[in-house]
């Protein structure tokens, strides 16, 4: 009983379809340990921890809707910078929220804030949020790159 056990389990790794996802997600974090994506990953960190403190750094806690809004969408932008340093291949499917979360910090001063938005606190999120937008969509293609991820198919 505990030797059929044992080659069913060996027959489980060696099945076409484990060893091509294996495959797959080695390449996504060969993909991630490039110089190149570890340095937009660490910006992306940087980034989000910016946007969390930013209300404190350019003065606009005055605003404590759009104050809570940065701290919420730049930690949320750290951590998902954290998540693609340290296991890319397993989370890559959530980029696109890097891009959406960059859109959102631009236009956010406008629609949390109204008019009452100050030329600082515009810049600040209108700069953060590009950077952010640039970064993610950076990310996602690391993750599109179809010559250093395309999985070898088995017969």
């Amino acid at each position: 009983m505990a030797e059929e056990m044992a080659a069913e389990t060996m027959s489980m790794h060696l099945h076409p379809d484990i060893v091509e996802l294996r495959a797959k997600h080695e390449k996504y974090e060969l993909a991630a340990e490039k110089p190149t994506a570890q340095a937009a990953t660490g910006l992306m960190f940087l980034t989000g921890l910016y946007t969390a403190i930013s209300a404190w750094v350019v003065g606009f806690t005055r605003f404590p809707t759009l104050t809570v809004n940065n701290l919420i969408v730049g930690l949320a932008l750290a951590v998902l910078a954290l998540g693609f340093a340290s296991m890319y291949g397993r989370i890559h499917g959530i980029g696109w929220v890097a891009p959406l979360l960059g859109v959102w910090m631009i236009i956010s001063p406008w629609v949390v804030s109204g008019d009452a938005a100050h030329t600082a606190t515009i810049w600040s999120n209108v700069v953060a949020g590009t950077v952010a937008l640039l970064l993610g969509l950076g990310s996602v293609a690391l993750g599109m790159n179809r010559s250093s991820l395309s999985a070898k198919r088995l017969p």
